[in-house]
């Protein structure tokens, strides 16, 4: 297995940036997922690693090894696209084994080789069939087998489940993560679905408008995001955002005033905020708040407008002037719509932006 960098890459299509300065490293055996919206330049990042593309600027290093400018067949990758890709006319066996063919591998080698991918994968059963008479999980799998039986010093994996029901795709994620930690091949997994992400790679680049936006483990993430844009795309439900400024009262406190409703800080938050910004966005998890009939230290009153039931956990629609809160709580309190509430926020767990450049300040 090997190390990857991509040092200060661009990509650009006429004055279309794909990508831009992108600058990352993913770790010997690492499962590093990029995740971002559509159009992000995840994919285009994928191709240049697999040598499809080839930058516009910058260096990519396998083991700190320029290949810049090798072609596909001489990085030894295995990839895996959305459509899997398979010969129809072929038969599973043929499929997996048509990389290895074209490298001219021995046939006793070749047999070997898919016999064990196979069997890994568990589609060893299957390996007469053709992909027509696959389901879309075993279509998968095939082609995870043709991407792995010429055993790569690193995996790229292209939003390969996001052609699978939702129970599949749940399933295909556990087997695909305990496949990658057996082998302990490099992989990199392109996915715009932040679940996918957070459940399977060991670190995740954010990115957005092809530019990194952040680069960490899935709890760095979700604990400390670097900007307004991590925040809100990283958690579901979605982060509650509210612009504000920061206010010194008459006795020396702090409050956060969002024009409908006043926050009281902490003094030494408000103080550490009030030397970076005094103009902020105030951020708060849904599931960081505890909903409370009465007012209570640290909370906003407002009122139900809307309760949305989900089993294990009910989201509590609130509004606050002219906003709308999400709050995820557990069952049991009986709300109605319009009914007084206030939202008590844990004050270890807000989020303070600077309004201006998006960036945290805590």
């Amino acid at each position: 297995m090997v190390k990857v960098t991509l040092d200060n890459v661009s990509k650009f299509f006429g004055k279309v940036r794909a990508v831009t300065d992108l600058n990352l490293e993913v770790g010997d055996g690492e499962f590093v997922a990029l995740l971002g919206p559509s159009g992000c330049g995840k994919t285009t990042t994928l191709l240049m690693i697999a040598g499809i593309y080839r930058p516009s600027r910058g260096r990519i290093l396998f083991d700190n090894e320029d290949v810049t400018g090798l072609p596909p067949k001489d990085r030894n990758v295995g990839m895996v696209f959305q459509s899997y890709a398979l010969y129809p006319h072929m038969t599973v066996y043929d499929n997996i084994a048509f990389p290895l063919k074209l490298k001219k591998v021995p046939k006793q080698e070749i047999d070997r080789k898919v016999r064990k991918v196979a069997k890994l994968l568990r589609i060893d059963n299957l390996l007469a069939r053709r992909p027509g008479q696959l389901s879309g999980g075993q279509q998968q799998r095939v082609a995870l087998g043709r991407a792995l039986a010429k055993e790569p010093d690193v995996l790229l994996l292209d939003e390969p489940l996001s052609n699978l029901d939702a129970k599949l795709r749940i399933l295909m994620r556990a087997e695909l993560k305990r496949l990658q930690k057996e082998l302990r091949v490099t992989t990199v997994y392109v996915t715009h679905d932040q679940v996918e992400a957070m459940s399977m790679a060991d670190r995740i680049a954010v990115m957005n408008a092809g530019k990194l936006q952040q680069y960490a483990d899935p709890q760095g993430l979700y604990n400390k995001p670097a900007n307004l844009f991590v925040a809100g795309f990283i958690g579901s439900p979605p982060m509650n955002f509210v612009e504000g400024s920061i206010r010194e009262d008459l006795s020396g406190g702090y409050y956060f005033d969002a024009g409908a409703f006043k926050f009281k800080l902490p003094k030494e938050l408000g103080e550490l905020i009030s030397s970076k910004s005094i103009d902020v966005v105030m951020g708060f998890r849904p599931e960081h708040v505890k909903l409370s009939l009465n007012r209570e230290e640290y909370s906003i009153e407002g009122q139900v407008y809307v309760v949305e039931p989900l089993g294990r956990d009910i989201v509590v629609n609130v509004k606050v002037g002219d906003m709308l809160f999400k709050v995820v709580t557990k069952p049991g309190v009986e709300l109605r719509p319009g009914q007084r509430i206030w939202l008590v926020l844990d004050v270890d767990k807000i989020h303070f932006f600077d309004k201006f450049n998006e960036r945290a300040i805590v």
